[in-house]
């Protein structure tokens, strides 16, 4: 007998009467074998513990069943949340999901797509923010096209798009307009000091929320003092270190708006060791809608993202599937998925 672990394709096919070729369109579910053919096939695969050869494979032009989801970091709520729906709609589709992390690096960024291409990935997932950096997404952009001439798909997830001539698939969010709900609700509360502390100041998501924000300031004929908007990072030190700093200045502010919910939970540290109070004395809210959110007392009012359904979207996108209720849609590729405003017990009018 064959031992299990140098079966090869041929093995199978002795043991299971049919040709090779048979056996390989098993193996890839490229094309129609009859139902007793595939599980005569599948029961000479398990008895013989066959493994397909991934390497050869690709050799052989076809893909590895594998879709990539490149991140910045696996413990942020933000991307992990993301990443779980890739990750569940990957294996209702028959997908290996592999999860990469760039902690930020643009240069590990793109050697992690080119890595994935190698791999012959069915498709590659950016997730998160783009930084304004045309040489940069000139870079992405060649590695989109090359990606695409081999039969795999770049899907930008919660980025914005490289242009109509890039060929990429798309799954955003109301970024701008979840930023502007939120000030709003904070004016209508009585606010007119609102401060704003946003990620890195050149990252579209940040560019996105302090648009947003300001937008929902004009519309109330509010001017936006330069000394209430602070940029720097999306965690929770940077939210402690600049609340405690502009406390320390005596910056005037009734309310605070975090650009995610991670530098809200900084904040609202930085306010409780400082002795005040939220929301009597400081109202605040964040962003993202993630389990700290819940966790934080007062709970924060946030605005919720469907973080796990954009990775299901992505999926489906990059595979060219409908979803559960969209069997008849067309292929799309741009998909936009809402935002709406979580009110919890982090908000009150001023004093």
């Amino acid at each position: 007998m064959t031992e299990m672990s140098s079966a090869t394709i041929a093995d199978v096919a002795k043991r299971a009467g049919v040709s090779s070729a048979t056996v390989s369109r098993v193996i890839n579910r490229n094309y129609p074998v009859a139902t007793s053919t595939r599980e005569r096939v599948e029961a000479a695969i398990a008895e013989l513990g066959y493994v397909a050869n991934a390497h050869a494979r690709a050799l052989a032009g076809s893909t590895n069943r594998t879709v990539g989801i490149i991140i910045n970091d696996v413990v942020d709520p933000f991307y992990a949340y993301i990443a779980r729906g890739v990750e569940r709609e990957a294996t209702v589709h028959g997908r290996l999901c592999m999860v990469c992390c760039t902690q930020g690096s643009h240069e590990k960024e793109l050697a992690l797509i080119d890595l994935l291409h190698e791999q012959r990935a069915d498709a590659v997932i950016l997730v998160g923010g783009a930084h304004e950096d045309r040489a940069y997404a000139a870079e992405v952009g060649r590695r989109a096209r090359a990606l695409h001439t081999a039969g795999s798909t770049l899907v930008l997830c919660g980025r914005p798009s490289l242009g109509d001539d890039v060929p990429t698939k798309v799954v955003e969010y109301d970024n701008e307009g979840g930023a502007f709900a939120i000030t709003d609700y904070l004016i209508t509360q009585g606010h007119r000091r609102i401060l704003f502390l946003g990620g890195p100041p050149s990252l579209s998501t940040t560019i996105a929320r302090l648009a947003g924000h300001r937008r929902a300031l004009e519309m109330r004929g509010l001017a936006q003092a330069k000394e209430l908007v602070h940029t720097g990072s999306f965690n929770r030190r940077f939210g402690y270190d600049k609340v405690r700093a502009l406390l320390a200045e005596g910056l005037d502010f009734t309310a605070i708006f975090a650009a995610n919910d991670t530098v809200a939970a900084g904040v609202m540290q930085a306010l409780e060791l400082a002795g005040v109070s939220v929301p009597e004395e400081i109202s605040v809210v964040g962003y993202d809608d993630v389990p700290v959110a819940q966790e934080l007392r007062p709970q924060l009012t946030t605005v919720r993202i469907p973080l796990e359904e954009m990775g299901r979207q992505a999926v489906r996108l990059a595979l060219g599937v409908a979803g559960e209720s969209d069997y008849l849609a067309p292929v799309q590729t741009t998909t936009r998925v809402g935002t709406s405003i979580v009110v919890r017990g982090s908000v009150a009018p001023p004093r």
